[in-house]
């Protein structure tokens, strides 16, 4: 038996908390081969982004071209696109190599809160990469920004999975991390019914890269052969275990602890 395999298309962070190392190191902890087509350059560590070399999109597309005529992924998963040409790119490419179990995270603004994809690029985003995926995963200020409205409540979380849902992507998680409480909660929308994720919330300031890991561990679970709502649960599961073994890496917003089942980060 093969061993599964998940693709990456997203920003390099040099710090390894976010971006293509967060997704790949993801991938190797879940049992998944990992493949990285690098979209963007950061310069960046725990407290800021200093800088940002995007990638020429004709490059990210012979990066993408390269793979697909030597190796299949089971699933791509896709973060910091940086501008509309590559976003255009990415989507084409999805078409043309069809690509399996699309998993589109709508990387926005960094956890420092400089912004990693330019403002013009949103309308691409929604029109063009919305339609090509099969999973999206926005957190809160992303779906207000692709929706352009605030989202303040769990009921209009269920809103604005259903309207993303609208705009093409199969299934939708919004993620709630943003809200206050005692718990996190997503919800799962996947066209029919909702699904609801909560878990305890931890009181942690080393939570850099919980969106590029959340979306590879869904990415790396459906390339596993796992359903949609196992695919979120599985990757949810992952997630908070992550988190709660976080580590001061850095004098920032440290990364969370991708290997926490197999060793200590004490």
């Amino acid at each position: 038996m093969s061993r599964p395999i998940a693709l990456t298309i997203a920003g390099s962070d040099p710090g390894g908390g976010a971006g293509i190392q967060a997704d790949l190191k993801t991938f190797s902890a879940l049992g998944v081969y990992g493949m990285a087509a690098i979209t963007a350059l950061t310069a960046q560590n725990t407290r800021e982004v200093t800088g940002v070399s995007e990638v020429p999109a004709e490059f990210v597309a012979k990066q993408i071209d390269t793979l697909f005529a030597d190796i299949t992924p089971d699933a791509v998963k896709t973060g910091m696109l940086a501008n509309v040409d590559v976003i255009r790119v990415v989507a084409a490419k999805a078409r043309e190599h069809r690509f399996q179990n699309l998993v589109v995270d709508p990387v926005m603004v960094a956890k420092s809160g400089d912004r990693l994809l330019r403002e013009d690029a949103v309308k691409a985003l929604r029109e063009e990469l919305l339609p090509a995926a099969f999973v999206v995963t926005p957190n809160i200020p992303e779906a207000s920004e692709i929706l352009g409205r605030t989202i303040e409540t769990v009921e209009q979380m269920r809103k604005a999975a259903r309207q993303l849902h609208e705009m093409g992507a199969v299934n939708v998680v919004v993620k709630g991390g943003h809200l206050s409480g005692e718990s996190a909660t997503d919800i799962l929308f996947d066209g029919k019914r909702y699904h609801e994720y909560s878990a305890r919330r931890v009181p942690t300031k080393n939570t850099h890269g919980t969106g590029c890991t959340f979306a590879s561990a869904i990415a790396a679970h459906l390339a596993r052969g796992e359903t949609v709502a196992e695919a979120v649960q599985l990757a949810k599961s992952y997630l908070t275990g992550a988190i709660e073994r976080a580590y001061d890496v850095g004098h920032g917003h440290g990364p969370v602890h991708h290997f926490w089942r197999w060793w200590d980060s004490s």
